[in-house]
């Protein structure tokens, strides 16, 4: 006999974030910027978002832009390696298992929010905000559908160093994000200089803890600290879930 207290209980809770009635799960996007923090997506928030996904019943699909990276980072030695070049795409792939598609194809009509993980591919390979800071310019495609999804007021996320896209493309919207917090002499918050490059451009910052997700409902926008916190990887992880629970029901 079919469950029906069963298959309830599943569903309690559970927001369909494009409005519609059916039960259908949401298929929600993950935008990626490589593999490996220096260079690429960082790879403990990008696996944190898509196990809190699926787990919070999402289908997931991941895009990444078809380019070369910026450079290519040695991780031992944190410096970059000579005469190596790498496609985000394919170093995207990595962490998606081979399931990526090219950000091109990626619409407000195909998925129902998006989400940005961080690393610093996020700010050399999806913008230059590595090298120009507040000057920075955003990877036209990335941009677009960061303009398409607001637009279509379906929810977009962000982590770690990501959320400066947001600050860029949405400043002018009064786009509401967290950077986490400003350097308070622990050394805890090495990134601290980006959350005034944030207000340079427009937007709203506010000062969240690592376990704490800033939630903008006007724009439809979640973001946590993740990684611009020097903590350790269940603080991380736990800090990206949060973000992916917020944003599933925003």
């Amino acid at each position: 006999m079919f469950n029906l207290t069963k298959t309830a209980a599943r569903n309690i809770g559970f927001r369909w974030l494009s409005g519609s009635a059916s039960l259908q799960a949401p298929t929600v996007a993950v935008v990626l910027s490589g593999s490996g923090v220096y260079d690429g997506s960082e790879i403990h928030e990008a696996s944190a978002a898509l196990v809190s996904l699926t787990r919070g019943g999402a289908d997931v699909v991941c895009y990444a832009p078809d380019s070369a990276q910026m450079h290519v980072i040695d991780h031992t030695k944190g410096a970059p390696a000579e005469r190596e070049t790498r496609n985000v795409l394919a170093e995207s792939a990595r962490i998606a298992r081979g399931n990526i598609k090219p950000i091109t194809e990626l619409t407000s009509g195909v998925a129902d929010a998006v989400f940005f993980p961080g690393g610093f591919g996020a700010a050399k390979n999806l913008s230059d905000f590595a090298v120009k800071g507040a000057d920075m310019t955003v990877n036209s495609e990335v941009e677009r559908v960061i303009k398409d999804f607001h637009g279509a007021k379906k929810p977009l996320g962000f982590c770690c160093i990501a959320p400066m896209l947001a600050a860029k493309v949405l400043g002018g919207s009064g786009v509401t994000v967290t950077l986490g917090k400003a350097d308070d002499g622990s050394g805890k918050w090495p990134y601290a200089g980006s959350i005034e490059a944030a207000k340079a451009l427009g937007a709203n910052t506010v000062e969240k803890a690592v376990d704490e997700v800033a939630v903008d409902e006007a724009n439809k926008v979640v973001t946590s600290p993740a990684f611009m916190y020097d903590g350790k990887f269940h603080e991380i992880h736990d800090s990206v879930a949060k973000a992916i629970s917020a944003l599933l029901v925003a």
